[in-house]
């Protein structure tokens, strides 16, 4: 079985040529806080802002790097967590066992990624980083992420977990979602809206005629989400 393309890439719309055009930059296993965990980073580490990654279901810490250089530059460290849990299929990670009925590792997933999300707070306060997931990291994100002092949080193709809901005094929020996507339905970023409404969150849904990927049309929003100064 072959691994899957990068979460981001979305279907047909080519990515492709400018991806290999540019020679990847350095990619470093973290060597801060041991409680952080297995994670990567990358960027400049003097950046007084942050962007930590979660990957979706089957991914791993990798998947979404390129795409948090794409958003930040050089504006942001980039750190990207690694899940915890080996995936079934044989490659890739999880953060917890979506085959298993009730998802009963869920409650211990949500507790690992809060202790891994405080320790990086030590070495950089968590009101200057945004935390971006995508799928089953995107539902880390909005569960974990919503009791959490975060400057804000993106959830790309994500979806509720059972009994969450919004906090009145959560970060700004941006989702985004395909409204084609054939495996996380589009209503799963409408019910996350409507709770996120209901708490008077600042919240905004982006959405794109895309699958289950991140659409590219949609990266400039999301650069001006995560850094309001660019351009």
């Amino acid at each position: 079985m072959e691994p899957p393309p990068r979460s981001w890439v979305l279907g047909p719309i080519s990515m492709g040529s400018s991806r290999c055009a540019a020679a990847p930059e350095p990619m470093e296993t973290w060597q801060g806080d041991q409680a952080v965990g297995e994670a990567l980073q990358s960027g400049p580490k003097a950046a007084g802002k942050r962007l930590v990654l979660l990957h979706g279901w089957g991914a791993d810490a990798d998947d979404l790097l390129e795409l948090g250089r794409l958003l930040c530059g050089e504006r942001r460290q980039l750190l990207a967590l690694r899940a915890p849990q080996a995936h079934p299929g044989g490659f890739g990670r999880q953060w917890y066992d979506l085959q298993n009925p009730n998802w009963p590792d869920l409650p211990q997933a949500r507790l690992a990624l809060r202790a891994r999300l405080e320790a990086l707070g030590r070495s950089l306060p968590l009101e200057d980083t945004v935390l971006l997931g995508f799928s089953q990291g995107a539902a880390m994100a909005l569960d974990v992420g919503s009791d959490l002092a975060l400057e804000g949080i993106v959830g790309c193709s994500g979806y509720p977990h059972p009994g969450w809901q919004a906090k009145p005094a959560m970060a700004k929020v941006l989702l985004t979602h395909g409204k084609n996507d054939p495996v996380v339905p589009y209503a799963a970023s409408e019910e996350l809206l409507r709770r996120l409404q209901a708490q008077q969150a600042s919240v905004e849904l982006l959405s794109s005629q895309g699958q289950h990927g991140i659409d590219p049309e949609l990266l400039p929003a999301m650069g001006r989400f995560i850094d309001p100064g660019q351009s």
